[in-house]
């Protein structure tokens, strides 16, 4: 239960969101009754901060206009969110006075924050990498995320409880390699202790994270992002199909991204243009073939299926109905 002080406190922070506010509607906010509610705007006037009580049918109490607001004060969630805003904005190209204001920003914001929240961003974005533009990434819970980024940053073993997407829970010790955002999604990447394998997890599906004792040694290679696009790439699923198509490795690429579809790339003979056409082989996993027709052919370049069957069939299908459509007149 929150202890007076921080109820003081949240009394503030919804006072300075601006506007009126009901004794009805802050006691149901602070979770008092509306006496309490009384006495805490009491203790703030007793600290000099001038709110003003608003008589009448649609009254309660506000800050006096011209308020200088005290200091910035940011839980974690709110730092989290206003520092991740600022790298997001500053990566997709969305600030309006260009990169140097957003930086300046939050370097502002670290100034005014505890070192001890400071610290825990500043390794939170250190440790975390995007696959794409952000968009509407589903936020896990900030205290998982940065137990999370501090094991990835001082390569210390991590306990999480799990629940995967068939509802089975379980508890696994990680060594974290990294945090990746890719399709509005937050994923961890790093090795499962038990199986001895890499495996990647959803953050929001993480219900608590406990750093452990010890350490481990991060493997070289690949990065956090490349592991997590593997890991998508070569996902179980119903069907296995393998292509070979003529063309180069960004041709590809366009229409079968790294997250859908793996692509064996052929070291170029010496005096070769490394951005010749050539037969590349592409292996994916789906759990449905009906979409893949159409982005074969999007591609515009020749193909051969490999396997399975079933894959021929659907695109002779899909040819021979663009065949009718094209006679049609």
């Amino acid at each position: 239960m929150p202890r007076p002080t921080a109820r003081v406190l949240t009394l503030l922070e919804l006072l300075q969101s601006g506007g009126t506010r009901t004794v009805a509607e802050l006691a149901d906010r602070l979770g008092v009754e509306g006496r309490t509610v009384r006495r805490y705007v009491g203790q703030l006037i007793d600290l000099d901060v001038p709110v003003e009580s608003v008589r009448g049918r649609y009254g309660g109490y506000r800050l006096a206009p011209g308020y200088r607001l005290p200091p910035l004060m940011l839980s974690d969630d709110e730092a989290l969110a206003v520092l991740l805003g600022l790298v997001a904005g500053r990566r997709a190209g969305l600030t309006a006075t260009g990169p140097t204001a957003s930086e300046t920003a939050s370097a502002k914001i670290r100034r005014v924050l505890p070192k001890r929240i400071a610290h825990r961003l500043d390794t939170l974005l250190e440790a975390l990498a995007f696959t794409d533009r952000p968009g509407a990434t589903g936020p896990p819970d900030a205290e998982v995320l940065l137990t999370v980024a501090d094991a990835v940053h001082h390569c210390r073993p991590v306990s999480i409880r799990y629940t995967d997407r068939g509802g089975q829970h379980s508890e696994r010790t990680l060594h974290a390699y990294g945090i990746v955002a890719h399709a509005d999604r937050w994923y961890v990447t790093g090795k499962d202790v038990r199986i001895g394998e890499e495996r990647t997890f959803r953050l929001d599906r993480i219900a608590d994270a406990r750093t452990l004792p010890g350490t481990f040694e991060a493997p070289m290679g690949h990065g956090p992002a490349q592991r997590v696009l593997s890991a998508f790439a070569t996902a179980g699923y119903r069907h296995e199909v393998t292509l070979r198509i003529h063309g180069t490795a960004r041709q590809i690429r366009v229409r079968l991204p790294a997250s859908v579809a793996s692509l064996e790339e052929y070291a170029p003979v010496a005096g070769e243009d490394p951005e010749a056409e050539r037969w590349l082989r592409v292996e994916l996993r789906a759990e449905q073939l009906d979409w893949l027709p159409p982005v074969l052919a999007s591609l515009g370049r020749p193909f051969v299926i490999e396997r399975p069957d079933e894959l021929r069939d659907l695109v002779t299908a899909f040819a021979e109905r663009l065949t009718s459509y094209a006679r049609q007149v």
